[in-house]
């Protein structure tokens, strides 16, 4: 599996004091920030972790913690957090093709995550070179060798990145990989609901998208109706729904999988992340898609039971014991 998406460095903090609100931001919610902003908002927050991040970043790491061969494709600048990114990701297991950032492109992406003590999330996300790769900076040679070519809908945001994905689609539709497509936040559905639905309707395979995501983009007024739009598509979607689990659709049938059971949640950061890393690779693999479903449940049941975005247990090794892998 091949991945491409926002490289950010995950800046990760939890939030006793109320750090966010002196900021000015929003709680459970989040905030662009610009590059002068950076150094004051590292200096708000207590101790820190620090991991590459962004959304299809935290998923590839999740397939190499199942045991996975994965790849991504991003943009990070020549500076220290370019390198921690890096060198994270690649010691995961990763294999990368990061483009490098002229000097007027910006700093390395990256999000500062204020956790709260109700495990709710407040983000302060600085893009620089993230969103700024090029169709110059996409190879095809790992993409020509993923099952799944994975997109992240953060990144569909300047015209470049646009003309990145699509040669990153035709790269995918020659090499017969799949291409599956998160539609990320509310924020980029809003922002891009015409040009999702093209690029839905003419070359996604698998969607991917929370309750208030799918509706949003087909502007339906319940799920139910969402999910006719789905079946008429004739793809493979899968809506994620917080502790009511998901609901695997495809053109003949809306399937229900719970959520893994969980004691107590610490942070829901990389939730959704988790979700799709056991499910693409639990498709990759050759699943059917409720099996795959179940994977991606019991991923994200192991994330959200600590702080930060990726897993702290052996996923393969829970994975195995429940019989998925």
């Amino acid at each position: 599996m091949t991945g491409i998406g926002n490289a950010l460095l995950d800046i990760v903090t939890q939030d006793r004091s109320d750090a966010h609100a002196t900021l000015g931001l929003v709680k459970a919610s989040m905030t662009l920030i610009e590059e002068h902003q950076l150094d004051p908002f590292y200096a708000a927050m207590g101790p820190t972790i620090e991991m590459s991040g962004g959304s299809v970043a935290n998923s590839i790491a999740g397939v190499a913690a199942l045991g996975g061969t994965c790849g991504y494709i991003g943009k990070v600048a020549r500076d220290d957090f370019g390198d921690r990114f890096a060198h994270d990701l690649r010691s995961l297991g990763a294999e990368l093709d990061l483009a490098i950032a002229a000097a007027d492109e910006g700093a390395t992406g990256r999000c500062h995550v204020f956790v709260s003590p109700d495990a709710q999330r407040t983000m302060a996300t600085y893009l620089g070179a993230s969103n700024q790769l090029r169709p110059d900076d996409i190879r095809e040679d790992l993409i020509s060798r993923a099952e799944i070519t994975y997109i992240e809908g953060y990144l569909y945001d300047l015209a470049p990145a646009k003309a990145a994905i699509a040669k990153t689609v035709a790269f995918a539709h020659d090499h017969h990989s799949m291409v599956a497509l998160s539609l990320s936040d509310m924020f980029c559905v809003n922002r891009h609901r015409r040009a999702f639905l093209e690029l839905v309707v003419s070359d996604v395979d698998v969607l991917l998208a929370n309750e208030t995501e799918i509706m949003a983009l087909f502007q339906s007024p319940t799920l139910e109706h969402a999910y006719r739009c789905i079946g008429d598509l004739g793809i493979l979607a899968v809506t994620t729904l917080g502790p009511n689990g998901a609901d695997v659709v495809t053109s003949d049938a809306v399937r229900r999988v719970p959520a893994a059971p969980v004691e107590h949640v610490i942070d829901q950061n990389g939730a959704g992340d988790m979700f799709a890393a056991g499910f693409l690779y639990g498709l990759a693999l050759g699943a059917d898609p409720v099996e795959a479903a179940e994977l991606g449940s019991l991923c994200a049941g192991e994330v959200v039971t600590h702080l930060g975005a990726r897993p702290e247990s052996d996923l393969e090794e829970m994975a195995i014991d429940a019989g998925l892998l």
